[in-house]
C-alpha cells in the first residue's frame, strides 16, 4: 500500500513539475514581454496613444450625447409642428369641404334660378300670347258690339219709318238690356286685363328678383373661387414646409444613428476594457496558482527528502 501511494505521489509529482515547468517558462516569456515593453519607449508610446484615443473617444462621446439631446429636443419640436401642420391640414381640408358643399349649394341654387327665370320667360311669353288672343277676342267682341249697334240703328230707323208698330216700351227695354250687357262686358274686359297686368307686373318682378339672386350668387361662387385657390395655395406652402421639415428630421436621425453608432463604439470600448481586466484576472489567477504549486513541489519534496531518509536509516 506503501508502495502504491508512492507511485501515486511520483506521478503526480510529475504532473505537477511539468505543469510549474511550463508555467515558469510562460512566467519567463511574459516577464520578458514585460520587461521589453517597460523598457522600449514604444510601450509607453503605445500606453499615451491608448490614453489619448481614450480621451478623444471620451470627448466624442460627450459630444455625442449633446448632440443627442439636442437632436431629442429638435426631434420633439418637429413633432409638435408636425401635430400643429397636421391640426391645421384637417381644419382647412374641413374648411374646403364645406367650401365645397357652399359651392355644390350655390351651383344648385343658381340651376334652380335659371330654370324659374327660363319657367318666367316662358310665362311672360305665354302671358303675352294670352293678352294678344284676349286683345283680338275684344276686337271681335267690339266688331260685334259695333255690327249690333248698326243693326239696332238700322231697326230704329225701320222703326221710325214704321211708326204704326212703334212701341216704345219695347224699345227703351232693349236699350237698357244693350247697355246693362255692354257695362258688364267692358267691366269684365277690365278686370280680365288688370288682372293680366298685375300677374305681368308680378312676372316681372320675379323676373328681376331671379336676375338680382343669379348675380349674387355668381359674386358669391366668385368670392368662393378666389377662397379656394387661396386655400389651396396655403396648402401647397404648408405641403412644401412639411417636406422641408421631414427633410431637416431626416437628417437629425441620421445624426441621431451616427451618435448611437458612437455609444456601439464605447460600448465595444467597455467591452474591451472588462475582457483586459479578465486577462489580467486570469495572469493574476495564474501567478498565485504557481506559487500554491511551488508551496506543493516544496512540500513534496520535504516528503520525499524525510522519505528517502527513513529508507535510509535502517540500511545504516
Amino acid at each position: 500500500e506503501e508502495s502504491l501511494q508512492m507511485w501515486d505521489l511520483n506521478k503526480r509529482l510529475e504532473a505537477y513539475l511539468a505543469r510549474v515547468k511550463f508555467l515558469e517558462e510562460e512566467n519567463e516569456v511574459l516577464r520578458a514581454e514585460i520587461q521589453s515593453t517597460k523598457s522600449s519607449p514604444a510601450g509607453d508610446s503605445w500606453r499615451v496613444k491608448y490614453e489619448e484615443e481614450l480621451r478623444a473617444l471620451r470627448d466624442a462621446l460627450d459630444h455625442a450625447f449633446r448632440e443627442k439631446c439636442t437632436a431629442e429636443l429638435a426631434r420633439d419640436n418637429l413633432y409638435e409642428e408636425v401635430q400643429q401642420v397636421k391640426s391645421r391640414c384637417q381644419k382647412e381640408q374641413a374648411a374646403r369641404e364645406e367650401a365645397k358643399k357652399q359651392l355644390s349649394l350655390s351651383r344648385k341654387e343658381l340651376e334652380e334660378e335659371r330654370r324659374a327665370q327660363i319657367w318666367l320667360k316662358e310665362r311672360a311669353v305665354q302671358l303675352e300670347k294670352e293678352v294678344e288672343a284676349l286683345m283680338e277676342v275684344h276686337e271681335e267682341e267690339k266688331a260685334g258690339l259695333d255690327q249690333e249697334v248698326a243693326s239696332f240703328s238700322h231697326s230704329l230707323e225701320s222703326f221710325r219709318c214704321a211708326p204704326v208698330a212703334f212701341q216704345p216700351v219695347e224699345v227703351e227695354d232693349y236699350s237698357k238690356r244693350l247697355s246693362e250687357i255692354w257695362k258688364g262686358a267692358v267691366e269684365t274686359y277690365k278686370a280680365e286685363v288688370s288682372q293680366l297686368e298685375g300677374s305681368l307686373c308680378q312676372a316681372k318682378e320675379n323676373l328681376w328678383k331671379a336676375v338680382e339672386d343669379n348675380q349674387q350668387s355668381q359674386l358669391q361662387l366668385q368670392h368662393l373661387e378666389k377662397d379656394l385657390a387661396g386655400l389651396k395655395a396655403r396648402k401647397e406652402l404648408l405641403e412644401e414646409s412639411l417636406a422641408q421639415q421631414w427633410q431637416e428630421q431626416r437628417g437629425e436621425a441620421e445624426k441621431f444613428q451616427a451618435s448611437l453608432a458612437m455609444e456601439a463604439l464605447e460600448q465595444e470600448q467597455q467591452s474591451l476594457r472588462v475582457q483586459i481586466a479578465r486577462v489580467l484576472e486570469d495572469r493574476q489567477q495564474l501567478m498565485h496558482l504557481k506559487m500554491s504549486l511551488s508551496l506543493e513541489v516544496a512540500t513534496y519534496r520535504t516528503l520525499l527528502e524525510a522519505e528517502s531518509t527513513r529508507l535510509q536509516m535502517p540500511a545504516g
